[in-house]
């Protein structure tokens, strides 16, 4: 570990940090300092986005790639995301894609969605839904919220795998129960058309807070569908959600996001 410092930090001194840091914040960078990857992957993200220090994306890909070394799973994950953003470094699809398979590798839940997320839409690498597939579904075995619902996708679709709509209702399920917004719009969404409409805004209630714009268009949708059931104070919430994000809602629209 010694070895992988040196050589990552030679042509530069490490970033000094305030000395008014968090005492939680605090102890991140001294546990990095001493090699702990969790840490070192951690502090590499408060450099990407904390506000206690200022940004520097080039310093927080350089502390992934000493996790990464080092055969961490979320360093390569989050070395992925920077290749894919272009954070600290030129975008690079085909070496996020490479950093994703690595942690994928090493058994990081977060790597086999993010590589399954390339794989399936054909991005950095050939699209192959079949092994899109076998990395969602390993991750949402191994209790990934994410990948729960886009197993549950493949399932109520048929993509590769015969239709089960049943396994992908309880699939939706779990993700909405493990905290996804976007399962649980799916969730809520199977609830209502099966007339749950009571416990499915219970679900909509939920995804509004985190639900990106996608999302929120698809919500709009659904809620405008409800009748006498409708719940004006959740429609009042996704419009405002949506004009904080600078969207404004378009007519007929009908696409279903994943």
């Amino acid at each position: 570990m010694k070895r992988v410092f040196r050589k990552v930090f030679s042509s530069r001194k490490t970033p000094s940090a305030p000395s008014s840091l968090p005492q939680n914040i605090e102890e991140i960078r001294q546990k990095a300092l001493k090699g702990h990857h969790l840490e070192i992957v951690q502090w590499g993200q408060v450099l990407l986005n904390s506000i206690y220090v200022p940004k520097d994306p080039v310093s927080a890909l350089e502390w992934f790639t000493i996790a990464a070394r080092a055969g961490f799973g979320p360093g390569h994950n989050m070395r992925g995301r920077c290749f894919q953003f272009g954070w600290g470094c030129e975008k690079d699809l085909t070496e996020a894609a490479r950093c994703y398979e690595e942690a994928a590798k090493a058994g990081d839940e977060w790597g086999r969605y993010n590589l399954g997320i390339l794989t399936m839409r054909g991005i950095g690498q050939p699209q192959n839904l079949p092994k899109a597939l076998a990395l969602f579904r390993t991750a949402a075995q191994n209790g990934h919220a994410k990948s729960m619902n886009l197993y549950a996708r493949f399932l109520e679709e048929g993509w590769v795998v015969p239709q089960d709509r049943a396994a992908a209702l309880d699939w939706y399920r779990q993700s909405a129960e493990g905290g996804d917004y976007r399962g649980q719009h799916n969730f809520a969404t199977a609830l209502a058309d099966a007339g749950q409409v009571e416990d499915a805004l219970g679900w909509w209630r939920k995804a509004v807070v985190d639900a990106t714009s996608d999302i929120l268009l698809a919500m709009s949708q659904k809620l405008a569908l409800l009748g006498e059931k409708r719940d004006q104070a959740l429609e009042e919430h996704v419009q405002i959600r949506l004009r904080d994000l600078g969207i404004s809602i378009p007519e007929n629209v009908n696409v279903r996001p994943m």
